[in-house]
């Protein structure tokens, strides 16, 4: 009795040993073989799902199709409360552990927006209300409200952004991608300025920022940025007005048709430069690294004017008389 007793134990632990041994096998060809996908899929964790709610989830997608597997290696190597909440891509190649891996490290699918150099304030706050990944809170907010969440608040909304492509993940907030735009611009331009040519008519880095937006919506070709920047500070050194169109039709906003009238050009706005002298009181639009070096660092020269060839680029004059003549030529056609 006692030696059939003993038989069937060693047969017992023989049996289960092996099945183990097949279990371990299986689950280990299984967790590092990819899912059966046939293309990418998304895939999202809310806040507050645990391990059980999001292995049911997956299950009921068609992504796993052996949850016990997944809930048992979770928890056998510690991952299952630190799978974090967000949006993500499965890979159609990636394996069970690939999953668990990206939950755990919150490797969550990224959107981006790209702020154009030469938008106005106006059109970022546009692109941000349309993109579809921003959670929008700001839409009726105030300038100043605006400014000040991103503790800026003595300062105009407009040229405030660094113009670049951000990435973040689904639900990233209006604020938060103003913020890293705004403090992306605080960078660049502390450090430009702070290496900076000498002699600049230039009180501080604001004065700098609003020159850089001047030239990057006067420049079609990136070449004639220090060049169109030299004209502007030999300008502004002579207390000559500067009478920059951009600046007209900043201020005309709306009514600006396409065309610039002689009318126009006596508008009553600080933003004139064909009436007032010096700088604007802002800047009149995000301006990129390019435009703001050529601010700090503005090319020799006697040029004092220049006018639009009509091919993106500029003849640029030393006397007004020439300048006349050009204007005559590739202005009016003459």
């Amino acid at each position: 009795m006692k030696q059939t007793l003993l038989s069937l134990c060693l047969i017992m632990v023989v049996v289960i040993t092996l099945s183990a041994i097949w279990i371990n096998r299986d689950m280990q060809a299984y967790l590092n073989a990819p899912v059966n996908l046939q293309e990418d899929n998304i895939f999202i964790i809310q806040p507050g799902d645990n391990l059980s709610v999001i292995t049911r989830a997956l299950n009921e997608a068609g992504i796993i199709d052996k949850p016990v597997y997944f809930i048992a290696t979770a928890r056998l190597r510690g991952m299952d409360h630190q799978l974090k909440a967000g949006e993500y891509v499965i890979a159609s190649e990636m394996t069970p552990i690939d999953i668990l891996s990206i939950f755990v490290q919150g490797k969550v699918k990224q959107y981006s927006l790209t702020l154009i150099e030469g938008w106005t304030f106006r059109e970022v706050m546009s692109a941000v209300k349309d993109h579809p990944a921003l959670n929008i809170a700001l839409a009726d907010k105030s300038n100043e409200f605006i400014m000040s969440e991103l503790g800026s608040p003595e300062l105009s909304p407009e040229g405030q952004f660094f113009p670049d492509t951000y990435y973040f993940p689904y639900g990233t907030s209006d604020i938060e991608f103003l913020r890293r735009a705004h403090r992306q611009l605080q960078s660049v331009l502390l450090n430009e300025w702070e290496n900076r040519s000498e002699n600049l008519p230039f009180q501080q880095a604001y004065d700098a920022l609003i020159m850089a937006s001047l030239i990057e919506k006067e420049t079609g070709i990136p070449e004639e940025r220090d060049r169109i920047a030299g004209v502007f500070v030999r300008r502004l050194a002579r207390g000559m007005r500067l009478q920059t169109d951009p600046t007209v039709i900043y201020a005309m906003g709306k009514n600006f048709d396409g065309n610039i009238r002689r009318k126009d050009l006596d508008i009553d706005s600080p933003y004139n430069t064909y009436r007032n002298p010096g700088l604007p009181p802002t800047p009149i639009a995000i301006a990129g690294r390019e435009a703001i070096h050529a601010a700090l660092h503005p090319s020799d020269g006697k040029d004092l004017y220049f006018v639009a060839t009509g091919d993106g680029g500029h003849y640029f004059s030393e006397t007004l008389e020439e300048h006349n003549k050009a204007v005559r030529k590739y202005q009016l056609g003459q």
